[in-house]
C-alpha cells in the first residue's frame, strides 16, 4: 500500500519567509545585508586566524572551524531564498531539496560536536595548563575536527534518505524557506509517527553527548576558576568561557525547539522565525562574540587592517 500510494513530485515549492511579510522587498534587503555581514565576518575571522601566527592555537583553530561551518550553512540556505524572491521562482527540485537537507543536517550536526570539542579545549587549557600542549596537540585538534565533520555527516546520511523516500501525495508547498526535515515530512501522506519518534531519539542522542561534555567541562572549569588566586586569571578565563557559552545557548536552544519539542508547540510561522534565528542571525553573532570580546583577535584585526607606511614614506 505504501508503494502503491507513493507519488514522485518533480519539484517542491518553497513558500518561504517573504510570503509572511507585509514588506517583502524591505525584508529581502535586510536579509541580504545580514547575509553579507555573516559571510564577510566569518571570512575575515578565518583569514585573520590563519594569517596571525599568535592565533595558531587550538582554541582559535576550533573558532575558525566554527566560522567555516557557519559560512557553509548560511550559504546552503540563504542565497537560494534571495534568488527565489528576486526571480519569483520558488521551486526546488527533489534532488536539490535532498542535497540541501543533507548539507544542512551535516553542518548543524557537526556544529553540535564542535561546540563540545571547544568546551573540552577550554577545560584542558584552564584545568590542565601544563598538559595542554599534549592533550590538544596539532594531531589531536585535527582528529577532533575531522570527528565532528564525520559525526555530523552521519546525521545527514541517516535522516535525508529516509525523509526523501516517503510518499508525497499532499501539497507540494513546503512552508519554510529551505528543505528542513520537519517541514518536508508534513507533505507526506503516509504515517510518519514512528519515524518522528526515531528522529526524536536520534536528536536526543546527538544533543545529549555534546551537552554532557559541555556541562562537565564547564563545571570543572568553574571549580578551577573559583580556586584561582589571580584575579586577572579568573577574569580572563571567565571571559573566554562566557563567549563560548553564549554561542552554545543560542545554538542549542534553537535546535531543541526545532527537533525535540512536540508538534503541538510548532506552527509554520514559529518554525521559520526560529530557523531564521539560528540559520541567519547566529552566523552573524558568532564573529562578533569571538572578536569583540577577545583582545587577541581584536589586536590581530587591528594589525591586519592597519595601513602600514610604504618604504619611501619611512625614508623621508
Amino acid at each position: 500500500m505504501w508503494t502503491a500510494n507513493r507519488t514522485a513530485p518533480s519539484a517542491f515549492i518553497l513558500v518561504g519567509l517573504f510570503s509572511q511579510s507585509r514588506h517583502p522587498a524591505l525584508l529581502c534587503v535586510v536579509v541580504s545585508v545580514v547575509f553579507l555581514l555573516a559571510f564577510s565576518g566569518n571570512t575575515v575571522l578565518i583569514a585573520v586566524i590563519r594569517s596571525d601566527i599568535r592565533l595558531h592555537t587550538p582554541m582559535y583553530f576550533f573558532i575558525s572551524q566554527l566560522s567555516l561551518m557557519d559560512l557553509a550553512y548560511i550559504t546552503v540556505t540563504v542565497p537560494k531564498m534571495l534568488v527565489d524572491q528576486m526571480t519569483g521562482l520558488n521551486t526546488i527540485s527533489v534532488s536539490g531539496c535532498g542535497v540541501q537537507m543533507f548539507l544542512y543536517l551535516t553542518l548543524v550536526g557537526a556544529e553540535f560536536f564542535l561546540l563540545a570539542a571547544m568546551s573540552y579545549d577550554r577545560y584542558a587549557a584552564i584545568c590542565h595548563p601544563l598538559r595542554y600542549p599534549v592533550l590538544l596537540s596539532r594531531k589531536a585538534c585535527l582528529v577532533l575536527a575531522l570527528g565532528c565533520w564525520v559525526l555530523g555527516s552521519v546525521d545527514g546520511f541517516m535522516l535525508t534518505p529516509v525523509t526523501m523516500t516517503f510518499p508525497f501525495c499532499k501539497s507540494r508547498e513546503i512552508h519554510h524557506f529551505f528543505c528542513e526535515v520537519p517541514a518536508v515530512l508534513k507533505l507526506s501522506c503516509s504515517d510518519t509517527s514512528l519515524y518522528k519518534t526515531l528522529m526524536y531519539l536520534c536528536c536526543v542522542l546527538m544533543l545529549l553527548i555534546p551537552v554532557t561534555v559541555i556541562s562537565t567541562s564547564y563545571s570543572l572549569v568553574l571549580l578551577t576558576v573559583h580556586r584561582m588566586k589571580s584575579a586577572e586569571g579568573r577574569k580572563k578565563a571567565l571571559a573566554t568561557c562566557s563567549s563560548h557559552m553564549t554561542v552554545v545557548l543560542l545554538f542549542y536552544g534553537a535546535a531543541i525547539y526545532t527537533y525535540m519539542l512536540p508538534s503541538s508547540y510548532h506552527t509554520p510561522e514559529k518554525d521559520m522565525v526560529v530557523s531564521v534565528f539560528y540559520t541567519i542571525l547566529t552566523p552573524v553573532l558568532n564573529p562578533l562574540i569571538y572578536s569583540l570580546r577577545n583582545s587577541s583577535v581584536t589586536r590581530a584585526l587591528k594589525k591586519t587592517f592597519t595601513v602600514r607606511p610604504s618604504f619611501q614614506e619611512t625614508m623621508k
